[in-house]
Formats: structure tokens, sequence, C-alpha cells
């Protein structure tokens, strides 16, 4: 066997076992509740579900048309896989699913667009991961937002959302990031947790589910490199995709 075809069956061995091993990292950090509550039980009969966000959700998709249940308008990320998972599993629910994740908002930016893009759809169940722009863009110098701006406008948001939802069902993913990446290092780690902070206090607040992001990610990051999961330490590559959906997955179900 040549060198060259070793190496590549050694690669291709390493991705599949750490593919694999993709259910065991989510299970390490989000337990099985033990509570026998039916599958999927928060989506009741014909439930619109939104998923909301930044460049994680939008995940390039196709803003054009912006249909539900489609492909093309869900991008190649977490939210395509999670959503297509879930139809899989309970085509008896025909559940309508969007997304309407655009790359680079903050909090105050889904505000701006809140009433075409998530009020005028009536969500039963609406999932938002946002946060990591309100940290990296002040910290590039193109914001100068703070974490009581994020804490603030979050909290708007969704009370504005409450008073015309009243009977929403929130999800609220936790903003995360990876060290050992092009784009983040160890200077990211206590900005960040003050965000992280917030948006967990934010989910107890208004009684969310909540998707630990950032511990699926430490727990990941023991089974391959950091830049297998995601390249930049922020936007995810596949598996790092698959993990957050499998994720969020299992906090829903």
């Amino acid at each position: 066997m040549s060198l060259s075809r070793r190496n590549f069956l050694t690669r291709s061995a390493a991705g599949a076992a750490t593919l694999a091993a993709i259910p065991s990292i989510v299970s390490a950090v989000v337990p099985d509740s033990g509570v026998t509550k039916g599958k999927y039980s928060i989506f009741k009969k014909d439930a619109v579900v939104l998923f909301q966000g930044d460049s994680i959700t939008d995940a390039g998709r196709n803003k054009e048309k912006e249909l539900p249940n489609n492909a093309g308008s869900f991008g190649q990320g977490y939210a395509f896989l999670a959503a297509s998972a879930l139809l899989n599993a309970v085509p008896e629910k025909n559940l309508t699913i969007y997304n309407r994740g655009i790359s680079g908002n903050k909090v105050y930016q889904l505000a701006e667009r809140w009433q075409k893009d998530c009020l005028d759809l009536k969500p039963d169940v609406l999932s938002i991961l946002i946060g990591v722009n309100d940290y990296w863009h002040k910290r590039n110098g193109k914001y100068d937002g703070t974490v009581e701006i994020y804490e603030n406008d979050y909290r708007k948001l969704l009370q504005s959302t409450k008073e015309k939802l009243p009977d929403i069902k929130l999800v609220i993913c936790e903003p995360f990031y990876v060290v050992g990446t092009s784009a983040v290092d160890e200077t990211w780690a206590e900005p960040m947790k003050q965000y992280q902070a917030v948006a967990k206090k934010i989910a107890k607040e208004f009684g969310a589910l909540w998707v630990p992001f950032q511990a699926v990610y430490d727990e990941a990051v023991k089974h391959a490199l950091p830049t297998y999961w995601t390249g930049d330490g922020v936007h995810p590559a596949m598996p790092g995709a698959q993990l957050m959906a499998e994720a969020w997955l299992r906090v829903v179900e």
C-alpha cells in the first residue's frame, strides 16, 4: 500500500471515529433527564418553528424566497441538520420550520427586523443563537456595545415577543468560542463568559430551554483538534454543525 493511500485511510478512520463519538460527546454534556416526555413533545401538531441568529444560523441560506422546510432556504449549518432530523423524526406533526438567521447580526439587529422575521411568522417554538458578534464586533472596533447593552436588548426583545406571542416556547442557545483556531485565542475567554452568563440568565428568566454549546465544544476538543470542529473558532465546520444539531435536538427532545 502506498504511503499516501495509508495516510488517507488513517485520516478517514480518525474522522469516522470522531463522527461516531458525536452522540457520546453530546450525552456527556446534555445527559438524558430520565423523564419520559414523549418524542419532541414541545412541538404540537402543525407547529411553526423558527431558528434565529447570526451567521452561524444563517449558514449561507438563500434569502430571496425564505421558504419553510426547504434546503436552499436553510443553508448548510446546524439549523438545516436539526430541522431535517426533526422533520424526519416526527412527520405526523406536520411541522413548518423556518430559518431567518442573518450573518453579522447582533441583538439590536434582530430587533430591527423582528416583525417580519419573527412575529409575522407566529412561531410556536423560537430558537435563538445570538451574542458572538455583540462581542466580536466590539473587539474589532466595529461596534461600541457592552455586555450590559446585550442583556438589556435581549431582555427587551423577549419581553416584546412574549407580549405578542404569550404561548411561545423559547430555546436559548449559548454563544460560544473555540480557542486554538484562526480567529480565537485565550483572550476571548473572560469577556465571552460574561455574554454567556447573560444568555443563561435570560434563558432562566424566560423559562427557556438552554442549549449549552460552549460545554459541548469544550468536550468535543478532547476528541479532536479545535480546527476539526471550527476553522475560525466561531463558525462550525461540517462536524461542528453536526455536533450542534445533535445538542439542540437532545435539549428539545
